[in-house]
């Protein structure tokens, strides 16, 4: 996964970005605008297909769109080059 990047993983609820190296997050992918599940990971964020929302890699926070709340934090354990759900 690229330093500010990410993916959504949405058979595990879950999008995993990397905002600095070897600094992984874990959000959930239900958008807090209307419960669409979020599709990918660009340069400006975590985004919703469903109305435009953008979400900040390092926070889950809406940047744009009609989201007003972030995403819900999940915790995960880094072990190596493996990623799970903590």
């Amino acid at each position: 996964m690229p330093v500010g990047g990410g993916a959504v993983f949405a058979d595990e609820g879950v999008v995993v970005t990397q905002p600095t190296e070897g600094e992984f997050l874990g959000f959930s992918i239900t958008c807090t605008h209307q419960g669409c599940p979020v599709e990918s990971v660009t340069a400006e964020g975590i985004r919703c297909p469903c109305h435009g929302s953008v979400f900040d890699l390092s926070s889950g926070a809406p940047t744009a769109g009609p989201a007003t709340s972030a995403l819900g934090a999940v915790q995960l354990t880094v072990d190596g080059q493996d990623i799970s759900r903590a």
